[in-house]
């Protein structure tokens, strides 16, 4: 086998010019690819390793060297792998006929033609692995980008905006003001309490913007609060849109569980996922169900909001705390980033989940109350 491995050596040496030409025939690369010229270089080199492996001196250094500049070319070049993939089943084909045509006795040949073979296969293996890397982190650094550059446009939409909320706020509570001198110095004109009922709407949408900007964040002092009670008065005061809805509300919460937060931040978030679910639910023709679950585990008190409404996809569930992502008609798309940024000001964790059957706002707070406010 040494003295047909050392003959097919000398048949491949002299005619590497030859192979050379004719695989560079029906290879197919293109006139855009910037690499083009390493081409036939790299089929050269192929075929030195494909003399290595027959002389035993193949070094699997050279072997993975060659793979990864191929990779790196290609990469570079951005031409498609299966041009590559087509390339060298070419040069498969053109070794083994080569091969076949040296003179030499098949039935010697046929064990050489397999590794030669197994070579190909795994040449190829190594390019494809190093070129798929190469892409995906090209395609991370883009994202990445993407993401920056998203983030920049947010900051200066958020600028604008709280720019433009605060100058109108200043107005508006002058009007606040005056609405509320009229009303108790004529307290039977008529609307009044309509004026300033939509007056004090625009104001709170005010300062959701002013929120989403961080230009302003509610900085009430924190103090120890019942979640029992929190809920129980915010199921009250939503009976009207409760019972609108049609919904159940099933709460499951214990008396004895309470945090350490600011009361009017933490009803923003609960109103908010609450009405949300109520939104959802209109969308179920019966049976509309929420459910609030609370308990206290290794420090953290964990409330579930629940409720049986239609799944969230999944390329809307990444982005339903992303600022003004909505599929409301009229949303504004700030209601659930701003719940998020409460919470974690809080030390908080909120997130969701959702199937066919439930979706579930979770939300983790810390349950130690600080021994000043103890």
């Amino acid at each position: 086998m040494e003295a047909i491995r050392g003959q097919l050596v000398f048949f491949l040496e002299n005619n590497v010019s030859a192979f050379i030409k004719s695989w560079r025939q029906k290879a197919f690369i293109s006139e855009s690819d910037i690499h083009k010229e390493e081409v036939n270089k790299n089929g050269l080199k192929m075929y030195e390793l494909v003399k290595g492996m027959l002389e035993n001196s193949l070094s699997d250094d050279d072997f993975r060297e060659l793979a990864y500049k191929v990779a790196f070319e290609r990469a570079e070049a951005n031409i498609n792998i299966g041009d590559f993939v087509y390339n060298v089943n070419s040069g498969r084909s053109e070794i083994i006929k080569w091969v076949i045509s040296s003179g030499l006795p098949i039935e010697k040949l046929h064990p050489l033609i397999d590794d030669i073979s197994a070579i190909f296969d795994q040449f190829s293996y190594y390019v494809v692995k190093k070129y798929t890397e190469i892409k995906e982190e090209q395609l991370q650094e883009k994202i990445l980008y993407i993401d920056q550059t998203h983030k920049e446009r947010l900051t200066i939409l958020g600028q604008m905006s709280s720019s433009f909320v605060h100058e109108f706020r200043n107005p508006l509570t002058a009007v606040l003001g005056f609405a509320k001198l009229i009303k108790s110095e004529y307290p039977d004109i008529k609307y009044m309490d309509i004026i300033e009922h939509e007056l004090n709407q625009l104001n709170s949408r005010i300062t959701q913007f002013l929120h989403v900007s961080k230009k302003e964040l509610m900085n009430g002092e924190r103090e120890s609060h019942s979640l029992y009670e929190l809920f129980n008065e915010l199921l009250e005061f939503l009976y009207p849109s409760i019972v609108d809805g049609d919904v159940t509300i099933v709460s499951n919460m214990k008396s004895d569980i309470r945090v350490y937060a600011n009361k009017d931040e933490l009803r923003q978030v609960f109103l908010n996922i609450i009405l949300n679910s109520i939104d959802a639910l209109q969308q179920v023709r019966y049976k509309r169900k929420i459910n609030i679950d609370c308990h206290a585990v290794d420090g953290k008190v964990e409330i579930m909001i629940s409720n049986n409404g239609p799944v969230i996809p999944k390329e809307r569930m990444d982005l339903i705390f992303e600022p003004f992502f909505t599929t409301k008609e009229l949303g504004t798309g700030i209601g659930l980033y701003i719940c998020k940024k409460i919470i974690e000001k809080h030390d908080g964790e909120i997130n969701c989940i959702s199937d066919h059957h439930v979706t579930t706002f979770f939300i983790k707070l810390p349950l130690l109350i600080p021994e000043e406010t103890a």
